[in-house]
């Protein structure tokens, strides 16, 4: 072999290392570069999680105040006829009672 085809084997060769290097450090830029863009979307898509489970919350409170609303309506509505009731039997019951006292 001549010097100068060993001279050009050799070029070759440090050629080749040096694209190959270029390649791999271009491979770790794309690595890094698809690791941030996935953790951003992570954290993109959690953010967008955590509110919508914060206005589901929301609106869960919201039904269960309206709920509790009607049930305390409706409770005070029970109560209202319950006295109403017992004013209706008041004078019975005095009556029963001044009878039973004179009784004695």
């Amino acid at each position: 072999m001549s010097l100068e085809a060993i001279q050009t084997i050799t070029e070759s060769e440090q050629g080749a290392r040096q694209r190959l290097q270029a390649a791999a450090e271009e491979a770790k830029k794309i690595v890094a570069e698809a690791e941030r863009t996935g953790q951003a979307k992570v954290a993109q898509a959690r953010a967008g999680a955590e509110a919508e489970a914060k206005a589901m919350m929301k609106q869960a409170e919201e039904r269960a105040a309206q709920q509790e609303a009607a049930v305390m309506e409706e409770v005070e509505q029970s109560c209202q006829a319950m006295r109403q009731a017992a004013q209706g039997r008041l004078p019975a019951a005095v009556e029963l009672i001044v009878r039973r006292v004179g009784n004695v």
